[in-house]
């Protein structure tokens, strides 16, 4: 106890010569503890990283040097509090190099990642600390059942870094860990300076390709947007990054090896919910027949309009559907079949009136109060606050909303934390704070931002990881929220976006701008008719990005020894597509040299996640439709099984608990028309 304290004191003290210079080593006299942006300066970064992981270090140490018997509180949950300062400026800083990535901060976040990589090796493999864990981890007696769960996280977390490898083992572990962090921050730097490099060359962003590609009449054009959007990473020039999938592979190989796995596959299974890559293959092959199928019938229908602007001299004869084409002839199939046109839908679909769409959904299904928060400093100028407060009045969180396309921010959308939520020393419930990250398109000058539908879904479908942060009520900060299996985490997001649509709730923000008038119900019944349109495409693309990360990521290290130029790359992409069954005209959503998800974004092996999740969360959504899809008896059960225990339990107790059966694997074909 007695070095304990001189620790302590020694940290305080450090932290004190630091006040005046660095902002992270302050207390923050801000609402509701937020970053306090503006006194942040890019020189405030390494110097409060070191500290951090010095602070932590401190705190690592006296848990081993402890001399009582290991147990829970002076292990398990002093291990969860340690590295508080640490927290706080990773949270920010991995932040904003993810939405506002200047070249100094890309070039910071080198110098920082190999230092942050290395201090999470010190820590899961150290012998003395992680002996005391599985003292606890083997005598759980009296411990409650998420507890049970923390201490089984950490416990696995530490033998999946290789802490029971011998001392060379875990050297060339922590080098390889080391090296792969490096490799996917250059992996993501060299997509960002893509994605700018296709917006310059085609004038619009990588987020808006497909909406182009919907509506552009020049056949010429389209296939250069196509091959501009294909190759990206993949052009032998200083952003090519087949050299890094390369590397990135060899070395995950190398490194399940080390733990006794076949391939990385298995090893990054191990801990997932499907459990190991033979579950999956067959899961996917399932889901890519059916779409195949679906998705030559599209095909056909499109090659009849086609056929009619061969006759009528548009197009020279025998031309067919290729890839570049798919996205325009679709759209004039919805709009036949359909009568839908996003032309007309879009108006109704302004940015700002979405979000408030999406918070009156929250509070509809379930009772949560979500109001501006302009007290609270946002890194950006288009970044908006907001404060969530439960129908008691109780503080939820602090949410920002940073939607629009810029070109510091890499692609896609997502949600993260900059602050996780736990309960502290004292007993006092510590809410998070949360943001979602879009790519919308900008407002123009005299026109703001108008959605397609698909935006829209994007923004429920984030809000609802928002949410799984927000209503989480767990003691650690370890299992809190969205801290819970990758193939479950999709469960919540895309659970949410069933509330896009519903009637109800277009009503309350699906108006015209220009008029203010509301979107018409013959209009919401032709977007609800064909929300299941082109899903052979849709759920095509998406299944076979999923099982070209599986095969990539099965691959054994004799096999990857053949497997060494960009050509090579290009040829496994096509062996794959081929045996998967994949149709000429439609590609993987993702192809490798731009498979950001897998290569900088902790999807490894788990692409197959979003359809995974897409099971759970349309069989509970049956559910709901049974009873009422405002039914608040079980929406607050929803809320209590689910988005309260974060990771306190095993997922299918969760999903037993709220359904009362296994899931129907069949529920992701029947909401997606493909049954």
């Amino acid at each position: 106890m007695k070095k304990t304290l001189i620790i302590t004191a020694a940290i305080l003290t450090m932290t004190a010569c630091n006040q005046k210079t660095n902002i992270f080593q302050q207390q923050w006299d801000t609402p509701y503890g937020t970053a306090p942006f503006s006194l942040i300066s890019e020189a405030d970064y390494l110097p409060a990283f070191k500290a951090g992981i010095e602070e932590r270090r401190a705190a690592i140490k006296a848990i081993t040097d402890n001399a009582e018997t290991p147990t829970f509180d002076n292990t398990i949950a002093a291990l969860d509090r340690s590295g508080a300062l640490l927290d706080r400026v990773s949270g920010v800083f991995f932040n904003l190099t993810e939405s506002d990535a200047t070249s100094s901060m890309r070039a910071l976040n080198e110098e920082i990642q190999p230092l942050y990589t290395e201090a999470s090796n010190e820590i899961y493999q150290n012998q003395a600390l992680f002996a005391r864990v599985k003292s606890v981890y083997d005598n759980q007696d009296g411990l409650t059942r998420e507890q049970q769960m923390l201490t089984k996280k950490y416990y696995q977390k530490f033998e999946r870094n290789g802490v029971s490898l011998d001392e060379a083992g875990r050297k060339r572990f922590a080098e390889i860990s080391t090296r792969l962090s490096a490799l996917s921050q250059k992996f993501g730097n060299n997509l960002l300076a893509e994605n700018n490099k296709f917006k310059d060359s085609l004038g619009i962003t990588v987020s808006q390709y497909s909406d182009f590609m919907s509506s552009c009449d020049d056949r010429a054009t389209r296939m250069k947007a196509f091959k501009a959007y294909s190759s990206r990473g993949n052009n032998g020039d200083e952003h090519d990054n087949n050299a890094i999938v390369l590397e990135i592979m060899k070395l995950r190989t190398e490194q399940a090896a080390l733990l006794g796995y076949p391939n990385s596959a298995s090893y990054l299974l191990a801990d997932k919910m499907a459990g190991d890559p033979a579950t999956v293959d067959t899961f996917l092959k399932e889901i890519m027949d059916a779409a195949m199928r679906k998705a030559n019938e599209e095909k056909a229908d499109m090659q009849k309009v086609m056929d009619r602007d061969i006759a009528a001299g548009l197009l020279p004869k025998g031309t067919t559907i290729q890839p570049w084409d798919w996205f325009y002839y679709a759209e004039k199939v919805r709009k036949e079949r359909y009568d839908l046109d996003e032309t007309i839908t879009k108006p109704y679909f302004q940015a700002d009136s979405v979000m408030k769409g999406v918070f009156y959904a929250a509070n509809k299904v379930y009772g949560i109060n979500i109001t501006p928060a302009p007290e609270v400093e946002v890194y950006n100028p288009v970044v908006k606050a907001f404060k969530l407060t439960d129908a008691d009045g109780s503080l939820l969180g602090i949410f920002y909303a940073d939607y629009y396309s810029r070109d510091t921010k890499r692609g896609g959308a997502w949600m993260n934390n900059f602050r996780d939520q736990y309960v502290d020393t004292e007993g006092n419930d510590i809410r998070p704070i949360i943001v979602n990250v879009c790519n919308f398109p900008a407002p123009a000058e005299d026109v703001p931002s108008m959605l397609s539908i698909d935006n829209v879904q994007t923004a429920f479908h984030e809000f609802g990881h928002a949410l799984h942060g927000f209503l989480t009520k767990c003691n650690y900060a370890g299992i809190s929220g969205t801290s819970v299996a990758r193939d479950f985490v999709e469960m919540f997001s895309q659970f949410n976006e069933n509330w896009a649509f519903q009637p109800e709730i277009l009503s309350h923000y699906a108006n015209d701008y220009r008029t203010g008038e509301p979107i018409p119900a013959d209009l919401v019944a032709k977007i609800l008719n064909a929300l299941k349109f082109n899903q052979g495409f849709m759920t095509g693309e998406l299944c076979a990005a999923s099982i070209l990360d599986m095969k990539w990521h099965e691959l054994s290290a004799e096999d990857l020894a053949k497997i060494n130029t960009p050509q090579d790359v290009r040829d496994f992409e096509t062996r794959v597509s081929a045996d998967m069954g994949l149709i000429g005209e439609i590609i993987p959503r993702y192809r490798t040299t731009y498979f950001n998800h897998i290569f900088n974004s902790g999807y490894s092996a788990g692409y197959y996640s979003y359809l995974w999740s897409e099971v759970l969360d349309m069989d509970a959504f049956e559910y709901f439709e049974s009873v009422g899809i405002f039914d608040k008896p079980t929406a607050k059960k929803f809320r209590e099984t689910f988005l309260e225990r974060g990771g306190s339990e095993e997922p299918m107790t969760l999903f037993h608990d709220f359904r009362g059966a296994e899931p129907d694997p069949a529920a992701l074909l029947r909401g997606r028309g493909l049954q």
